[in-house]
């Protein structure tokens, strides 16, 4: 059945590539979802998938209007299956290499500039408990580059505050070192050692709600978005948009691309190299305002 054939993939992901709870919860809706569409019509053994049904499966998605992101990340899942049942014997071949892939567009990355950053970094209250831990937040935020799981994931005993260093799980639950700047140095130690503090249910969270629980990732969206608010920012913010600062603030100073995708934690270097198209970008702007013949005839 489908649905078996889902859930044993699951748990191959998840015991055997370290898949997150996250992804695991993502794959899973896709997969079911997919499942459920084939078994309406009649199709409930992995031999009997045609490149027929998938692609009455795509018209489906596509007249449901969803985003093109949204579309192509629960094809992947479905690629990622049937490869699977491939491997396993169940399939002898992939009955999604029929479909042709459609590009996904690419976006270049929403950065700040480095004075909409100190607005940012200087909006939340430092008179306050959690205007000292939202301070600690964003400044690490933008100091080590890390994603927003990894943020909210991390835990004391992989602070290093002397040296400046942090220890985070990435995708996959791949460890890399960060660094932590001088500011995101001491707003973290004025937060950790705050006597208003909640404690901590485990012992373990750097970063914690007001009932001393580990927070989330929506709970750190949302103090995100409104720091923007209170800083006066006229679009809008998420984590991922202190992490696309960083990495375009390095390469305006001259960092190298390999040095950032290692900060950055990224597996291939092609996807660091979306962020030099933005640092060009900007470097044109600089060009095009200095230089006396760059403006344009008329």
């Amino acid at each position: 059945m489908l649905h078996e054939d889902v859930d044993r993939y699951l748990f191959r992901l998840a015991s055997t590539r370290g898949a997150s709870p996250h992804t695991l919860r993502a794959y899973g809706s896709d997969l079911a979802e997919l499942a459920a569409f084939l078994e309406e019509r009649g199709i409930s053994d992995a031999g009997g998938i045609t490149p027929r049904a998938l692609r009455s499966y795509l018209a489906d998605l596509e007249e449901r209007h969803l985003s093109k992101a949204t579309i192509q990340r629960k094809l992947s899942s479905a690629r990622g299956l049937f490869k699977h049942l491939v491997r396993e014997g169940r399939l002898e071949a992939d009955p999604i290499a029929a479909l042709r892939r459609r590009r996904r567009a690419r976006h270049l990355p929403s950065a700040l500039s480095e004075e909409e950053i100190a607005a940012l970094l200087a909006a939340p209250d430092p008179t306050t408990a959690l205007g000292r831990r939202d301070r600690a937040l964003l400044e690490t935020l933008y100091s080590a580059g890390t994603r927003a799981a990894e943020t909210v994931g991390l835990d004391r005993e992989a602070l290093d505050l002397e040296r400046g260093l942090a220890r985070v799980q990435g995708k996959g639950r791949k460890e890399r070192l960060v660094v932590l700047g001088s500011h995101a140095v001491a707003a973290l130690r004025d937060y950790l050692t705050d006597p208003l503090r909640p404690t901590p249910t485990d012992g373990r969270a750097v970063f914690l709600n007001r009932r001393g629980g580990r927070l989330t990732t929506r709970s750190l969206e949302r103090i995100v978005a409104a720091a923007a608010r209170d800083a006066g920012l006229r679009r809008h913010c998420t984590p991922h948009t202190l992490r696309h600062s960083f990495a375009t603030h390095l390469l305006d100073r001259g960092a190298d691309l390999r040095s950032v995708q290692e900060l950055l934690g990224h597996a291939h270097l092609v996807t660091t190299q979306i962020y030099t198209h933005v640092s060009i970008e900007r470097l044109r702007e600089v060009y095009e305002r200095a230089h006396p013949r760059a403006e344009a005839s008329s």
